[in-house]
């Protein structure tokens, strides 16, 4: 009961987490007035104030000194850093421009970036249907370009960066709220440089733009940490692959936001490239809970075997003890002239 429990709590991690990530839209629409590069900044600078608060609250600085000596780390994390403020960047432009479906397509062929990083620079082998869905995204992305009158540019940017991204993070070996910190206080001096430029250019709107609006500048630091905070309370209760399925919650909901609030355009030809894109997706899940169900076969019976194995073993050696005095009895008959050993008094007796 225990065990249902914490991943029913984590279920609602989960989908709180990805939730809240499928409709930040809805925040960044409300700063669409203002120059995306200043939201981008005041992400990243309120972003850190954050971060200090939960290692306070968490008591987890012990990572620091660690990381501080090694500067291969660091320099992944810069890295890391600048990966995911690309991201953050395109994103956040993307809702100012009306382009919330082309950033949610970006978020939906990110699986399929990640296999082919697998393949080029990890140099993993894919099975039949991983290739399969590849394919199928290669020419979900063909089909597209036709549909936009180019290639979608904005989609395959914002998958390479969070596949470099999640690539990096697998490299440096910290936990969620470890990483995140690292990364805000990389991104905090030249965000807080931009933002002293724009105001000694009297072009910040910080406070020009009023109450509410510094409000909803610095609010951006706790909307980038709660939607992390319930990812990795998430991922500690459940599996890889239901996180796995949890992720494709997010780019769905910027979808709708797309089609039903932001009233974009969606002619054929991106309802069939959407389309195929799904399609790759479904073969992907497919194969990831198939090749799942028979990894957890396989051990089941290996479980057994070893199982079998050890109470095999257990009754070889009474076997052979109930062998052995047999034998000198019989040795001791075909003697009659000697004397029987102390070995062989027992095993009359049984």
């Amino acid at each position: 009961m225990g065990t249902r429990s914490d991943q029913r709590t984590g279920l609602l991690y989960g989908f709180a987490a990805y939730g809240l990530w499928g409709i930040l839209p809805l925040y960044w629409h409300l700063l669409e007035s203002t120059n995306p590069g200043e939201v981008l900044a005041h992400r990243m600078v309120w972003s850190l104030p954050t971060a200090l608060v939960l290692l306070a609250v968490l008591r987890r600085w012990s990572w620091i000194r660690p990381l501080l000596r090694q500067p291969k780390r660091l320099g992944l994390v810069v890295v890391a850093a600048a990966a995911i403020s690309v991201n953050w960047g395109l994103f956040i432009w993307s809702v100012s421009v009306g382009r919330v479906l082309e950033s949610s397509l970006g978020y939906f062929i990110n699986p399929l970036v990640s296999i082919a990083f697998g393949v080029l620079l990890l140099r993993e082998r894919l099975r039949p249907a991983q290739w399969t869905a590849v394919g199928i995204g290669g020419v979900a992305v063909t089909v597209l370009s036709i549909g936009y009158g180019q290639v979608p540019w904005l989609s395959i940017a914002l998958a390479l960066c969070f596949a470099t991204y999640g690539l990096v993070k697998k490299r440096i070996l910290l936990d969620g709220v470890d990483s995140f910190s690292a990364e805000t206080a990389v991104q905090f001096v030249p965000a807080m440089g931009f933002l002293i430029y724009l105001g000694a250019r009297g072009e910040g709107s910080f406070i020009s733009g009023g109450v509410g609006h510094a409000l909803l500048l610095a609010v951006s630091g706790v909307v980038t940490a709660v939607p992390l905070i319930f990812f990795g309370s998430a991922a500690v209760r459940l599996p890889l692959s239901t996180v796995g399925l949890l992720q494709y919650v997010a780019p769905a909901l910027m979808f709708v936001l797309g089609l039903l609030a932001f009233h974009e355009e969606m002619p054929p030809e991106r309802w069939a490239g959407f389309v195929l894109v799904w399609f790759a997706l479904c073969v992907l899940t497919w194969d990831a809970l198939r090749t799942r169900r028979r990894a957890r076969e396989e051990l089941r019976k290996a479980a057994a075997r070893a199982e079998e194995s050890a109470a095999t073993g257990d009754r070889t050696p009474a076997t052979s003890t109930s062998s052995a005095p047999s034998s000198s009895t019989a040795a001791s008959a075909s003697s009659p002239a000697a004397p029987p050993s102390p070995s062989s008094q027992p095993s009359s007796r049984q």
